[in-house]
């Protein structure tokens, strides 16, 4: 895994419950860890569904090995947010694949 491949940065968010003054519960997304990121695969589907077609795009980022990342977490990148779909290991904890799917 070359550095120099990784131009992107991306952000990994995670949905957290916090507690205001109030003693309210505030559920909100917040920033979890800043990754840099190489894009290896980008596509673009379109298929049926209930309400007409409808178009998907899916990134697969690969990026350096980040222990306690999971599928509820989601991915910020270039001012759009991505859906976590499938998380490959890359070797023994040398890097990892990131599939996401952009939220419309």
């Amino acid at each position: 895994m070359k550095a120099g491949k990784m131009a992107h940065v991306i952000t990994v968010q995670r949905f957290t419950s916090t507690v205001d003054e109030y003693g309210g519960v505030v559920e909100d997304w917040t920033d979890h860890a800043t990754l840099r990121a190489e894009i290896v695969e980008q596509s673009t589907e379109e298929f049926i569904q209930n309400y007409g077609a409808v178009d998907t795009s899916i990134l697969a980022f690969r990026t350096r090995y980040l222990a306690d990342i999971s599928n509820a977490d989601r991915i910020a990148f270039d001012g759009e947010v991505y859906n976590l779909k499938d998380i490959v290991k890359i070797g023994r904890r040398k890097g990892l694949e990131l599939r996401a799917e952009r939220l419309e």
